[in-house]
């Protein structure tokens, strides 16, 4: 259970502390896209569709207005979390193809049937998951299907999802797809296989409230 929750943590850019989100005026490359990943856009409007999918399922698990503003205030950096889960997502699939991976409906069954005997249920599950790594209950099939997908490459592989042979065949799938990451965004760096911030002249931070007013 700890490695396969330590596999959640990494593959979904778990939300660890607050963090600015940035603004800026999109140059014509990036228009209307986050990021290109291969010959897939992920749009501006996809990803605040995510992020609003995660605002909503906290919203709904925390009912109290204080307690709802510290997560909020704690998930600041939640767009650029999310837009480095959704790439990291596709990076992942590549290199599973590469390898020849197939996961089935039924391994990804199996996985969730004994989280939830773990966890003590399907709701005990869902509220885990929304917590620890930010992933919403209509998301939570899809991540269970990444974790799979990550546990039989590292296996395809001989190695671990923890090695070095793993995240080297995560660079190589990044290096093949050729991931463009809006400046607003940060940048994708293929060696370490994950988002960084990028400094650029034209992206400026913007206060906590007026995130807040935009979410």
């Amino acid at each position: 259970m700890h490695r396969r929750r330590r596999t959640a943590l990494l593959l979904t850019a778990v939300i660890a502390a607050a963090a600015p989100l940035l603004t800026a005026c999109g140059n014509d490359g990036h228009a209307g896209a986050a990021a290109v990943v291969g010959d897939q856009r992920i749009t501006v409007s996809e990803l605040e569709s995510r992020v609003n999918e995660v605002r909503t399922a906290q919203r709904e698990a925390v009912p109290d207005e204080a307690q709802y503003a510290r997560v909020v205030a704690g998930t600041g950096g939640i767009a650029r979390d999310t837009l480095h889960s959704m790439v990291l997502d596709r990076v992942l699939h590549r290199a599973a193809e590469d390898a020849g991976v197939t996961v089935s409906r039924r391994d990804v069954q199996q996985l969730r049937d004994e989280l939830e005997r773990q966890t003590g249920g399907a709701k005990a599950l869902e509220t885990t998951w929304l917590q620890q790594y930010g992933v919403p209950p209509q998301r939570l099939d899809d991540n269970l299907r990444l974790q799979v997908e990550a546990q039989q490459l590292a296996s395809a592989l001989g190695t671990q999802t923890n090695q070095p042979a793993f995240w080297a065949a995560l660079s190589k799938a990044s290096k093949e797809l050729d991931v463009d990451m809006n400046p607003r965004y940060g940048s994708w760096d293929v060696e370490k296989v994950g988002r960084v911030d990028a400094k650029t002249p034209w992206v400026r931070e913007v206060t906590a409230s007026r995130q807040q007013g935009t979410a």
